[in-house]
């Protein structure tokens, strides 16, 4: 067995016991990730979001990712896959979410936005950011997280880990007393 059929294998058992074992975690967030690549990002970004009370991760447009980097997380944290980011766009629409993605050239900061629970947060491709077009878009606003030095951008998980840090620092990182 190769190092890809191990890495689906290994995902699909992780895949069932998600679906028996999962909670939402106590803060009204969950994450969009558009496309990333299945390496190690997506299992990081899911271990992060277990250590920061994700109510969810929709995984948009990848069939499978390498569980490892999770260390045990995919177990506990609800994940969903999706086959394109208007599907995981439209349901939480329909939920009543608000919507911000990450782009260095935003205007405003993520600290200095005031993001209201069930907030949603989208994570686009390192190489190519997200799979759709601002302007098809008109209600997802757009934050950057500041930097200094000449690095262009952060690892995506590092960025997502610093997304869900400040939206639960926010709230005192005290969890709601009720999930939505």
């Amino acid at each position: 067995m190769n190092k890809r059929q191990y890495m689906q294998k290994s995902f699909e058992r992780q895949r069932l016991l998600n679906k028996m074992m999962s909670k939402p975690g106590p803060f009204p967030f969950v994450l969009i990730l558009d496309h990333l690549k299945i390496d190690f990002n997506i299992g990081k970004i899911i271990r992060s979001a277990e250590a920061l009370g994700a109510q969810a991760v929709d995984v948009v447009g990848t069939s499978f990712f390498d569980p490892l980097p999770a260390k045990g997380c995919l177990k506990r944290v609800p994940w969903t896959m999706r086959k394109s980011f208007f599907e995981s766009y439209d349901y939480f629409k329909s939920k009543g979410f608000t919507f911000y993605a990450l782009d260095s050239e935003a205007s405003e900061s993520i600290h200095e936005v005031v993001m209201p629970d069930n907030s949603v947060f989208i994570l686009g491709h390192e190489g190519f950011g997200v799979t759709f077009k601002k302007e098809d878009y008109p209600d997802i606003k757009w934050v950057k997280i500041p930097q200094f030095g000449l690095v262009e951008s952060l690892n995506v998980s590092v960025a997502a880990s610093i997304v869900m840090y400040e939206f639960a620092r926010s709230r005192n990182f005290i969890p709601p007393k009720e999930s939505p």
